[in-house]
């Protein structure tokens, strides 16, 4: 009996300190990360301290909602990395848990893709925690402050995930618009619309 007891408290504290995780809200500074992309190098947040900014989009293979919206992430890159706003996708899933969203997998989507922009493997699944990612795709759009990172905006790239001609809301085009125009982001935060990230059991 005693060791059952001992057993529900080990669980309860491991569920009780996940779930007190602090994650990112508008304003907050990002720590430092560093992820493995999928040409095996390794790709850090401080690599883009002379950028005005990062889009960081929690993505992965297999979402039908990240497939809808793969050609819409491709082309916000090429919009805006030459205006200092990159694309950074990371893909969060537990690959024991989603087949296809494997390293091996995520490389050839790149490259069948032809991505211009890092796709990393939280393979720890900290980065996600950390930012609090629910769902693929998840964006945050980050704004350099100094040295350092703050978050702009957080939530869903535009307000029709079936197709982008039919969108009438482009959130993270208006976020980085305004700021590249350095004024106030009308719209900071919305539901991000996507499936829910496979974590690791």
């Amino acid at each position: 009996m005693k060791k059952i007891v001992n057993l529900f408290l080990l669980v309860s504290l491991v569920f009780l300190s996940t779930a007190n995780i602090p994650t990112y809200d508008i304003g907050d500074i990002v720590s430092e990360f560093t992820l493995r992309n999928v040409d095996g190098t390794m790709v850090s947040l401080s690599n883009y301290k002379n950028e005005k900014g990062v889009i960081v989009i929690f993505d992965c293979n297999t979402c039908p909602y990240s497939r809808g919206y793969n050609s819409r992430i491709i082309a916000l890159h090429k919009k805006y990395a030459p205006l200092g706003f990159p694309i950074i996708t990371i893909n969060p899933n537990d690959p024991s848990r989603s087949p296809g969203d494997s390293f091996k997998e995520m490389a050839a989507q790149a490259r069948r893709k032809n991505y211009a922009f890092p796709y990393l493997v939280d393979e720890k699944q900290t980065v996600a925690r950390s930012f609090g990612a629910t769902n693929t795709p998840h964006v945050f759009v980050l704004k350099r402050e100094s040295s350092a990172f703050e978050v702009a905006y957080i939530g869903t790239i535009d307000n029709n995930s079936r197709a982008a001609s039919a969108a009438t809301k482009h959130y993270v085009q208006d976020a980085v618009d305004a700021l590249l125009a350095d004024q106030a982001i009308s719209t900071k935060k919305t539901k991000a619309i996507g499936c829910g990230i496979k974590w690791q059991d």
